[in-house]
């Protein structure tokens, strides 16, 4: 709920609460002295225009032939560190620098709102005051620690920062000092922002064995233990990859599904008629990251553009 406070007295407050948890004074004033509420901000957190792209125009735009070939420069490029983030957090290079490519066009754009600034003014009045006050403490706790000074931390209008997109409470528990320097630097350093997304999705369940899953083929009479393809695509619904086989479900291209012990469950982003999929855990780490199809499936087709 907004506050019905005006700013600087909301931000007395802030500050207030903000020594309570150990922040300076010194970080503080480096952070809110002469804040005021950015109009801009607001406007774009309560206009976000609705989601009207189809699915295939998104992955027009996210899979884009430049992404494909830069993901694949860069992989090379990078080769060295890739390997061995990968090695240590168990997850493929290829997803890394796909997740690079789709937060921020490989450290491209990285937005260029000032990060306690915007989170003060949701924080004092938007759609979701407590949230971003947390993230407001976690953006100056980042700052205290010397991560990065106030007037750098750049990011997205909503908070989020770096290469990465990590709002602050992410950046809190999963960026990663890689380079040993002392500040975890998803901004500038592209070791720091190849650990720290490693970590996030090792730490959401990734799996290395196994990849994210593949489109499918299904017939138009799918059943599987009574259930027809939208009561088992709404369900979310898991079964052995041999049970979809049984079923008549095949690959892309018409061939088998895969042998192994797997489980997947179906995912029809545009519903039944659409393109349809057999998806894995890693897909399910990929959506707590963002709780989009469009954006797991995209990751999933740009990743496998890399293979």
């Amino acid at each position: 709920m907004a506050s019905d406070k005006p700013f600087d007295e909301w931000l007395v407050e802030l500050r207030a609460e903000a020594r309570g948890v150990g922040i300076s004074e010194a970080t503080l004033d480096a952070a809110l002295s002469g804040v005021q509420p950015l109009p801009r901000v607001i406007e774009l957190d309560r206009s976000q225009p609705e989601f009207t792209l189809t699915f295939d125009e998104y992955l027009s735009r996210f899979v884009s032939e430049w992404r494909r070939k830069t993901a694949a420069r860069m992989l090379v490029e990078h080769a060295d560190i890739l390997d061995r983030v990968a090695k240590k957090y168990g997850v493929q290079k290829r997803y890394i620098v796909t997740f690079w490519g789709m937060e921020t066009s490989f450290g491209k754009y990285l937005g260029s709102f000032n990060i306690p600034q915007s989170l003060a003014t949701l924080a004092h009045d938007g759609r979701r005051s407590a949230y971003f006050r947390k993230e407001l403490l976690n953006a100056l706790r980042i700052i205290e620690d010397g991560h990065i000074k106030a007037a750098d931390m750049k990011g997205s209008w909503a908070g989020a920062m770096g290469q990465s997109q990590f709002m602050p409470s992410s950046f809190l528990n999963f960026a990663e000092d890689w380079d040993g320097d002392g500040r975890r630097d998803i901004w500038g350093t592209t070791e720091d922002v190849f650990a720290s997304t490693a970590n996030y999705l090792a730490k959401a369940g990734w799996r290395d064995d196994i990849t994210w899953g593949r489109e499918v083929r299904i017939p138009s009479d799918l059943v599987i233990g009574g259930s027809g393809a939208t009561k088992l695509f709404e369900s979310k619904t898991r079964h052995a990859l041999a049970i979809w086989q049984k079923a008549g479900v095949r690959s892309a291209d018409g061939s088998d599904l895969p042998s192994r012990q797997l489980s997947a469950r179906l995912v029809m982003p545009e519903g039944v008629g659409g393109r349809a999929y057999l998806v894995y855990s890693n897909y399910e780490s990929i959506l707590r990251w963002n709780r989009s199809n469009y954006y797991a499936l995209a990751i999933g087709t740009l990743s496998d553009s890399l293979r």
